[in-house]
């Protein structure tokens, strides 16, 4: 049985494979088709701009804004004295 759906689990990914190269095969085409009018390239400085600088520029804004409309009260850090003993006190009892 281990066999058969080795078998099975193969021609299926054999398949797919064969499928993906053939339906990608017009991406791969050298030659222009009718009314294709592809723009120029991006420079390296135009492409770390955009894929790099403006994501990183975004995430700076939308945290910016979270910080500055945060309304929370709750600003100071918990402190360890409420109810667990600090760690001194547990040393001098041992």
């Amino acid at each position: 049985m281990d066999k058969k759906n080795a078998l099975r689990a193969g021609a299926l990914a054999a398949g797919t494979t064969l499928m993906m190269l053939l339906m990608t095969s017009p991406a791969l085409a050298l030659t222009r088709d009718d009314g294709d009018d592809p723009g120029k390239g991006l420079s390296v400085i135009q492409t770390l701009g955009l894929y790099v600088v403006c994501p990183l520029v975004l995430f700076g804004v939308i945290a910016g804004l979270v910080m500055a409309l945060d309304k929370s009260q709750d600003r100071k850090p918990k402190s360890l004295t409420g109810g667990a003993k600090p760690k001194a006190a547990i040393d001098a009892k041992a």
